[in-house]
C-alpha cells in the first residue's frame, strides 16, 4: 500500500496548467468606477516556506458594494464593466500582486453593513479544496462593526487585514498554518 498522494488526492501541483489561460491580475478594467488600488504579498506554508505555485481567486463588489452577480438584489445596478473576478498567481518566490477598485459595502448578516473586503480562495499543493479568507483594508471605515470580522478572535484578526503602505498600495501575506496563520473560513 503507498502512502503516496496521487493527481486526484490533492488540487495541485496539476492544477495550474488548467488555470494559467484564466489568470488575470488587473482585476478592474481602466473603465471601472471606484478608487485603484494594489495589493502585494507572498503566500507561506506551515514552516514559513513560500509557495511558488498558489493561486488566489478573488470575488468582490464594485465601487458601489454590488456584486455582478444576479442575485445580488441590486444587480440591474452594478458597473457593467467590472465582474470583480481575477485568478493570481504566485511566482517562484511565492509572491503575488494585483490591481483592483476599492470595493463598496455589502449587506451582511441581517441586513448590516459589512465593511469592504475581498473574497479570496486560495489554491495550492496539497489541498483537497481551496481554503477561504477575506482580505479587509486597514484604512476602511466600518472595520470595527464588520459582523464577520467580530466573529474572529481580536487577537487573529490581523491576518485578514491587508496593511496600507501608501498611494493605495497595501500589504497582504497568507499564511496557510503556524505562527500567524491566516484565518481561514468554512463555508
Amino acid at each position: 500500500m503507498s502512502f503516496q498522494s496521487t493527481p486526484w488526492q490533492t488540487v495541485g501541483p496539476y492544477y495550474r496548467l488548467g488555470l494559467e489561460p484564466l489568470y488575470r491580475t488587473d482585476i478592474a478594467p481602466a473603465q471601472a468606477q471606484g478608487d485603484r488600488v494594489q495589493v502585494q504579498g507572498q503566500v507561506f506554508d506551515g514552516v514559513g516556506v513560500p509557495v511558488s505555485d498558489a493561486v488566489l481567486e478573488i470575488w468582490q463588489a464594485d465601487a458601489q458594494g454590488i456584486y455582478a452577480h444576479p442575485e445580488d438584489p441590486r444587480h440591474a445596478d452594478h458597473d457593467p464593466a467590472f465582474d470583480g473576478w481575477g485568478r493570481v498567481p504566485t511566482d517562484e518566490h511565492g509572491r503575488f500582486a494585483f490591481s483592483t477598485i476599492r470595493p463598496g459595502s455589502v449587506a451582511g448578516p441581517g441586513g448590516r453593513a459589512q465593511a469592504p473586503h475581498l473574497m479570496v480562495l486560495v489554491f495550492m499543493r496539497g489541498l483537497l479544496r481551496a481554503a477561504s479568507a477575506r482580505l479587509y483594508f486597514s484604512d476602511a471605515p466600518g472595520n470595527a462593526a464588520d459582523p464577520i470580522l467580530a466573529l474572529v478572535p481580536a487577537e487573529r484578526r490581523g491576518t485578514l487585514i491587508a496593511q496600507a503602505q501608501g498611494n493605495g498600495v497595501y500589504h497582504w501575506d497568507v499564511r496557510m498554518q503556524g505562527e500567524h496563520e491566516t484565518v481561514f473560513f468554512d463555508y
